[in-house]
């Protein structure tokens, strides 16, 4: 394949604003945009593809706006072959030069073998990598050595809108012949060292609301004689995990799987240059000092976050006010096997027994609004082992073996309803800055990427 091809279609593709985020005509134009251009992409490589109509998105504000289509295409069905089905996002991060971009985002940008633009990694880069990959095969007039499934949709970054219900409606159509699912939606953990990701954590977000009326008070008229609000939610917030990261509800860690030697061992084994990763995060010092501790942290234990505060006076200057209604956010990262009805419930109880002792006769309410469950996969699955056989043909190097802090609920939600095995390839770098300015992917990154997919349909078609 011809690597200017590729960066061609990039370049297209980068161009084409498709911000699901920002709730706007416009952008929805645009979302459809490129939904055909990728549908039209597929089907000049032959794939048999169908553009499923989403309907339409209820905003807050009364407005209905129509949600992209979502793409499933299928090239090869020879029963003796095996079925890979690659998931991918076409919709992107708000982006604005204004805003600390030192290129227009939506102008693909060579810089020193960076390739700058918003969705040049997450996700149109790892997407074309894929096609690319499946057209190298037509073009050397080659078959291919699997069926290739497609499911590609525009709505990922606000949440995937509808698209649980599609994949429950294709569960015994779509994807009853699909054997493995590959998605390609996150970022090595170093800069030149490739990786595969087996989990994800989930995530519990909470509100708790402490009112005392709606209206806030003169803290000259009111302070000394009420039950503040505001000094309320600071005592439960600081009752909720201490200086060193400790999670102090009761409960929390019980369900957390137990650490075993064989997973300390991949700890071990994963490159992370402790040093580099301070300086590059400008932090001054973490909570542990190790390799092995810091990545336990941020991929099998729980944590805990606080996030803000709504109705808190937080605006320049001094005004003597006291908020008559505020309403403290956190949450929490899950990690196998904590559930999260039983995280809610734990919550609640804790933040209950720490506001009964205040004898405040302020309401508090806690409410969680959102719980997405953690993932985890076998790492002995058949996909697993020809993407690492992949990764030492085309990087000549073994894998970081990594899991992802953060939260991919796509991976848990195709685990569930499809039942079959699902990896994470990530194609990216570690400092490719997905949602942040100046977004990109590099050249290699781009190239390597495209050949690791290849290869990995070959020790696919082999271990299969």
């Amino acid at each position: 394949m011809d690597p200017k091809l590729g960066r061609m279609t990039l370049k297209e593709w980068v161009a084409i604003e498709s911000d699901s985020v920002q709730p706007v005509p416009r952008f929805r134009q645009e979302l459809f945009r490129m939904m055909a251009v990728a549908a039209d992409t597929l089907q000049r490589l032959g794939a048999h593809v169908t553009s499923v109509d989403m309907g339409s998105q209820q905003l807050p504000d009364g407005q209905s706006l129509p949600i992209p289509p979502v793409i499933l295409a299928e090239l090869g069905n020879d029963p003796t072959k095996g079925t890979v089905c690659f998931y991918g996002h076409l919709d992107v991060q708000p982006a604005d030069q204004g805003n600390g971009w030192l290129t227009d985002p939506y102008v693909l940008t060579e810089v020193d073998g960076k390739l700058y633009g918003r969705g040049a990694t997450d996700n149109k880069g790892p997407v074309l990598a894929w096609i690319n990959a499946v057209s190298a095969f037509r073009a050397l007039e080659q078959d291919l050595p699997v069926n290739i499934k497609f499911i590609i949709e525009g709505m990922e970054e606000a949440g995937s809108v509808a698209l649980e219900e599609l994949v429950e409606k294709e569960k015994n159509r779509f994807f009853s012949g699909v054997d493995y699912i590959v998605i390609s939606d996150n970022l090595w953990i170093s800069q030149r060292k490739p990786a595969i990701t087996y989990g994800t954590r989930g995530n519990s977000y909470f509100m708790v609301e402490v009112k005392c009326r709606d209206q806030d008070f003169h803290s000259g008229t009111f302070g000394g004689i009420l039950h503040e609000p505001m000094a309320d939610l600071v005592a439960l917030l600081g009752s909720l995990v201490d200086s060193s990261g400790h999670i102090l509800v009761p409960g929390i860690y019980d369900e957390v799987a137990p650490l075993t030697e064989e997973e300390i061992n991949t700890y071990k084994a994963i490159h992370l240059d402790l040093e580099e990763y301070r300086n590059s995060s400008r932090v001054e010092k973490f909570l542990f000092d190790t390799k092995e501790e810091i990545l336990m942290h941020l991929w099998r234990y729980p944590s805990l976050s606080i996030h803000g505060i709504e109705g808190a006076f937080d605006e320049p200057g001094a005004k003597t006010v006291i908020p008559g209604q505020v309403i403290g956010k956190f949450s929490i990262r899950l990690v196998p096997h904590m559930n999260v009805s039983v995280v809610e419930k734990q919550v609640t109880r804790h933040l209950e027994d720490v506001f009964s002792k205040r004898n405040s006769s302020n309401k508090m309410v806690v409410s969680m609004t959102l719980g997405l469950h953690p993932w985890i996969a076998n790492i002995n699955d058949t996909q697993y082992l020809a993407a690492k056989r992949a990764i030492r043909t085309v990087f000549g190097t073994e894998p970081d073996m990594i899991r992802d802090g953060s939260t991919i609920p796509i991976a848990k939600m195709f685990q569930e309803i499809v039942h079959k095995s699902v990896v994470l390839i990530p194609l990216g770098a570690v400092d490719d800055g997905e949602h942040s300015q100046n977004e990109k992917i590099n050249r290699w990154n781009y190239i390597e990427g495209t050949k690791l997919f290849a290869a990995f349909f070959l020790e696919m078609a082999q271990l299969h």
